[in-house]
């Protein structure tokens, strides 16, 4: 569990992590140089649960290094599905970390959204709707593992 108690912004107890793959983790179906070292640790603090549409089937081989949960979404809709993963796994417990369109609801339900402009981009619509944006992946990640450097982004 990740305990952050930000003034102004509130205490959380982070227990799950909602990341997506391709564009947040991965890059052209890989993992993106880094990811691989640090999502292991975290899966020691949090339960890692990644969404993806497996567009170049290759999640499953590049997600088996870390416990995750993984999950491939169906075609059509899949905002709502990893708005509904969120809920389910707890959003006042969770993380959301996304770079795209279909990331916003997730990461608007999440307790904690944090939106990565990665190799791909990011949607604007998520300048809105995250808590905090990082220039990469690793940088979502090591604020994760390090929750005291939340704390300057966040207070009030």
């Amino acid at each position: 569990m990740i305990e952050l108690d930000i003034p102004g912004w509130g205490r959380r107890q982070i227990e799950h992590v909602v990341m997506d793959f391709n564009g947040c983790l991965g890059f052209e179906g890989q993992l993106i140089e880094g990811v691989d070292e640090r999502l292991p640790m975290l899966s020691m603090r949090t339960r890692l649960h990644i969404c993806t549409a497996d567009t170049f089937g290759t999640a499953r081989d590049q997600t088996r290094a870390f416990e995750c949960a993984l999950k491939i979404l169906a075609p059509g809709n899949q905002d709502q599905q990893k708005v509904e993963l969120v809920r389910k796994v707890g959003s006042m417990n969770t993380v959301a970390i996304g770079n795209g369109r279909n990331d916003v609801l997730m990461l608007k339900e999440a307790a904690l959204g944090i939106a990565v402009l990665g190799p791909e981009g990011m949607a604007s619509d998520l300048l809105e709707t995250s808590d905090v944006l990082v220039a990469n992946i690793n940088d979502a990640l090591d604020l994760l593992l390090h929750p005291k450097r939340l704390t300057a982004t966040l207070r009030k």
